[in-house]
């Protein structure tokens, strides 16, 4: 990577954009046994070059594969793990309104992490990098998967494997360490986690799904407001942390490991509500990240006192511009938000990008290609304004 390019940027996005239609075309040939392995990599390939171009186009100086090679933006990765299959469930993820196509990853054996295809997708990748730009490769966090093996479906099986759960969890760390330092060797100096366990653990619809059973309350002092959350959240909160730093714990100093927050993206609608508060001491205060790429799009996330928890010399990407409505966000607006936010963190450790991707599933969000490009420009102008640099 560069060394003058180093993420997070000004101007910056979570990472999944919208399927051309002939992609998603193909992909659906290929489901269907119209087409092989290879014509799909090849449509796949030429989807994924045109989509370079744009992003070189726009500006950015990060570029990403959009996820092009995958249906999910996290069970796919999950699927790539040695001891671990697709399954399908009775019911998909619920989110508002809507329910997902009803899919899942489940454990048929220990976990391990070598040979995962995604080494040879961020290959493909690599050979667009240049002194402009740094490729990135977003995974699902340790966090979502660990949470993913104790879905209600799931966690029966999970237990019959993994009695112990101190065994699961070292074993998780383990497969995304071999993961980490494969692609570090390949050539990757910008990995993202996407984790959305935060963003579900801050709404009080969501238990614990079984991780742990206690549920009495206690106070959590942040930024100097008590707020009263259930211990299993405290416990979630706990294994999370440790089990997302034990992961990055080997990895290399050069390699920028940042992490995505958000509370679901399928279809323009989201999943759950609710202020990074009781998760802040955790999250921004113990998780060992260089930025924080953070959904504030909507009321659903709060205000922006927590960001007085960011540790360190951390970043934090303010996700302002949404990429669930088509509508365009009104740049002084925006501008004024960023304003807000620099009350509690300076302005030179805050970016600006999309408050997700764009179509975190294949599906895609509610909006046009042109209007998803539309956001990304206004995404820059802004950073041009604010900062004076991209």
């Amino acid at each position: 990577m560069n060394s003058i390019l180093k993420p997070p940027f000004r101007a910056d996005v979570v990472g999944s954009y919208l399927r051309p239609d002939y992609l998603t075309q193909a992909r659906a040939k290929f489901a269907r046994g119209e087409i092989n392995q290879q014509a799909l990599t090849e449509i796949e390939n030429k989807a994924i070059t045109d989509l370079v171009q744009k992003q070189k186009k726009a500006g950015l100086h990060v570029i990403t594969d959009g996820e092009f090679r995958r249906s999910w933006w996290h069970l796919d990765f999950m699927w790539g793990l040695n001891g671990v299959e697709k399954a399908l469930l009775k019911e998909g993820y619920k989110f508002q309104g809507i329910e997902t196509r009803p899919e899942t990853a489940r454990l048929n054996g220990k976990i391990s992490g070598e040979n995962h295809p995604f080494i040879e997708h961020f290959r493909f990748l690599l050979q667009f990098a240049d002194d402009n730009v740094v490729p990135r490769i977003t995974i699902p966090a340790p966090a979502q998967f660990f949470k993913e093996l104790y879905r209600p479906e799931n966690k029966t099986i999970t237990e019959a494997i993994y009695p112990s759960q101190a065994d699961l969890i070292n074993d998780i760390a383990r497969a995304y360490q071999m993961f980490i330092q494969e692609i570090y060797t390949l050539g990757c100096r910008n990995l993202q986690l996407d984790d959305c366990t935060w963003g579900m653990m801050v709404d009080s619809r969501y238990n614990n799904g079984g991780v742990a059973e206690e549920q009495k309350q206690y106070s959590c002092n942040c930024s100097g407001n008590t707020t009263i959350i259930s211990q299993s959240v405290g416990e979630l909160a706990e294994i999370c942390v440790q089990l997302n730093n034990a992961a990055i714990a080997d990895a290399a100093d050069d390699l920028i490991l940042t992490t995505h927050v958000c509370r679901g993206n399928y279809r323009s609608t989201w999943a759950a509500s609710g202020g990074y508060q009781p998760v802040a001491a955790y999250l921004f205060g113990r998780e060992n990240v260089r930025a924080y790429y953070l959904e504030f799009d909507s009321e659903r996330a709060g205000d922006f006192s927590p960001l007085a928890e960011v540790d360190d010399d951390k970043q934090v990407v303010l996700g302002l511009i949404s990429s669930k409505v088509s509508e365009l966000e009104d740049k002084q607006a925006i501008i004024n938000r960023i304003k807000e936010a620099s009350q509690f963190l300076p302005l030179n450790r805050l970016c600006l990008s999309t408050q997700c991707g764009f179509a975190s599933t294949e599906e895609g969000n509610e909006l046009t290609e042109e209007q998803q490009w539309a956001k990304i420009a206004l995404v820059t102008e802004i950073a041009k304004e604010v900062w004076g640099e991209l």
